[in-house]
């Protein structure tokens, strides 16, 4: 059987759309993808840099709209599924993690972790309360086992969210292998293929890297924790990040991007 790849290479591209962390600002990505819809071409990507879920109100209702947008892009132009890429981001890791609470040695701690760090916010759009979840936490593997099921069925009643969490990616790059895309890091001493979960995580002092990363002229990030002066985002920056502080400004940063890491244009919602 064939190993599923946690990377996409994009192939016969045009223009490639790259969308950083939503957080499930809806209004804001819906925002976006009106856009989106006016103006994407049939050998366009697109590219979701993780973190679409978590810290705002609408987790759920967010992942709605990012898979009606797939579901129309790809009926109107007749898109191959590696056409709309979806990221690992921090906040689908620990959503993910959460899923499988029962294998974990430390229950308690680490939904009190995830909560502080916005995972709270997700859980409450699927219908579930905090309390609720902190008390299971805490009553053995058996509750936390029963719970996890009952969350699974929540999600199979939303079409489409089982399978975005099953086919999350660590990065993307286009065929020239010029542009990498990222949620928040790599490790620029490891090559692509021997990375652990900086994808997400971070890496120190990235945002300085000043020389290409392997082939890489240009690396897309969907997330940076610290706030940065990026008002004037020149071409010769290896690293160009589709995200502004502070959390509460609720902006998506979007770019579009050529194969050998030009930078085509930046823009946020409306």
């Amino acid at each position: 059987m064939e190993k599923v790849s946690n990377f996409v290479e994009l192939n016969q591209t045009n223009k490639i759309w790259a969308i950083g962390s939503i957080h499930s600002n809806l209004d804001s990505f819906n925002s976006i993808k009106r856009f989106i819809l006016k103006n994407f071409d049939k050998r366009d990507k697109l590219i979701f840099l993780g973190n679409t879920i978590g810290l705002g109100e609408h987790s759920k209702e967010t992942l709605n709209s990012i898979i009606e947008l797939r579901f129309n892009l790809m009926s109107k132009y007749q898109l191959k599924p590696d056409s709309i890429v979806f990221l690992r981001g921090a906040q689908e890791e620990m959503f993910s993690k959460l899923l499988q609470l029962q294998l974990a040695p430390n229950p308690t701690e680490i939904v009190e972790w995830m909560f502080d760090h916005g995972v709270n916010k997700t859980i409450n759009s699927y219908g579930f309360s905090e309390d609720e979840i902190k008390n299971i936490a805490s009553s053995g593997t058996i509750n936390i086992s029963k719970w996890t099921s009952s969350l699974n069925r929540v999600l199979q009643k939303n079409p489409g969210h089982i399978e975005y969490f099953l086919n999350l990616k660590h990065a993307a790059y286009s065929k020239t292998k010029k542009i990498l895309f990222v949620n928040r890091g790599v490790d620029i001493t490891r090559p692509l293929s021997a990375q652990n979960d900086c994808f997400w995580w971070g890496f120190q002092n990235f945002s300085k890297i000043e020389k290409p990363y392997n082939t890489f002229v240009r690396i897309v990030r969907g997330y940076e924790s610290e706030h940065l002066n990026q008002s004037k985002i020149i071409n010769k920056n290896v690293v160009c990040t589709l995200f502004k502080q502070p959390l509460s400004n609720k902006i998506v940063v979007c770019g579009i991007f050529g194969e050998n890491g030009e930078i085509l244009d930046l823009f946020e919602n409306n």
